[in-house]
């Protein structure tokens, strides 16, 4: 090989590595870094959208969602198969327990009424994981994973609380708390969705 298609080759790798690097960048959201990629338990998933949850005029989280493929619909996302992930970084302090109350009635006004006795369980151990916490602050940041043949798994702060939540059911219905009919704030819904 010449010396001139030699570098050619090694201009081609440079670029090539550059467009790997620029197509795996972080994205910004309210100042919190989220990875447009990731690997989860042996799965690939890329963020499929993310934003803000605001309260009134108060910024209070970033989420972000991840997915095998993306999907542009609530029904997509419930329906897709493989891991997903949804994570959440705090903005501002919330009281912990505060939160997994309003995660309950986000659950509560989203989930049809005849699955509501099922999800009691997983709602239950969800509570107790937030009141453990006392507070969260900001850049504190907990992530709620669906993994087949394991379940559900709550972690905060990359540590996983407890035993995995099996049904996926139960993570359907933590999905609705952002993706149904009444979700938490329907800009962060589109942005989730990959809309906004």
């Amino acid at each position: 090989m010449n010396r001139t298609a030699l570098q050619r080759l090694l201009a081609l790798h440079v670029l090539a590595l550059a467009a790997l690097a620029a197509s795996a960048a972080p994205v910004d959201v309210a100042g919190i870094k989220l990875d447009d990629a990731l690997e989860l338990k042996g799965s690939k998933l890329q963020l499929n959208g993310a934003g803000v949850r605001y309260k009134a005029v108060f910024k209070v989280y970033t989420a972000g969602l991840y997915l095998g493929q993306k999907a542009s619909t609530p029904d997509d996302v419930l329906a897709a198969t493989g891991a997903k992930r949804m994570t959440i970084t705090m903005l501002r302090e919330i009281d912990a327990n505060e939160l997994g109350k309003l995660f309950t009635r986000g659950v509560e006004d989203n989930s049809p009424k005849a699955e509501m006795s099922q999800l009691i369980p997983g709602l239950l151990r969800m509570s107790q994981i937030f009141s453990d916490q006392k507070q969260l602050k900001p850049g504190d940041s907990f992530t709620i994973d669906w993994l087949p043949g394991t379940g559900t798994v709550i972690s905060v702060n990359k540590t996983a609380q407890g035993e995995p939540i099996k049904e996926q059911a139960f993570f359907n219905a933590l999905m609705r708390i952002w993706l149904g009919p009444a979700p938490a704030d329907w800009k962060l819904k589109d942005a989730l969705l990959g809309k906004s």
